[in-house]
């Protein structure tokens, strides 16, 4: 009898996991029924921007309610006529080119883009620096006869 209570419990508890989900997803599925084009062009810009709270995921596949938030703002841009390039502009200005996953090339975004390869090329240099200076500092001895017979006896077994 007492297994049975557990299970009755667990299958509540399923049962509001899954209306709590449906409340949630609820708002966001009436929206993409309303317009299917708006919807296309928010999936397709959402990709291409970033979500500032998890940062690494776009917004289309982050869950954080600021990535609500932005879609919302994003479908609202869209539904005003404005375009891609306008909506990106907008979303720029107001957070910053963070919220590009792409941020275009202009002097202020130069690190981003070339700073990687900057460091390793440096690294590269410091390596061969440090593997020169070491190469000059042990010098390969000749081995005597007897080393060399003692290293022909270990190799013979």
């Amino acid at each position: 009898m007492k297994q049975r209570g557990w299970w009755v419990l667990l299958a509540c508890l399923m049962q509001l996991q899954v209306l709590l989900h449906a409340q949630v997803i609820g708002p966001e599925a009436a929206a993409m029924a309303q317009d299917p084009v708006v919807e296309a062009r928010l999936v397709v810009l959402s990709q291409e921007l970033r979500c500032l709270v998890c940062q690494n995921e776009s917004l289309a596949s982050s869950h954080a309610e600021l990535a609500d938030d932005l879609r919302r703002e994003v479908r609202s841009l869209i539904r005003e006529g404005k375009s891609d390039q306008e909506v990106k502009d907008f979303l720029v200005a107001r957070y910053g080119d963070f919220v590009l996953y792409r941020p275009e090339v202009k002097p202020l975004t130069w690190v981003l883009w070339f700073g990687p390869f900057v460091l390793m090329l440096l690294a590269l240099v410091f390596l061969g620096r440090y593997l020169q200076a070491r190469r000059a500092q042990v010098k390969p001895q000749a081995l005597s006869d007897e080393d060399r017979a003692r290293a022909e006896q270990w190799l013979k077994g």
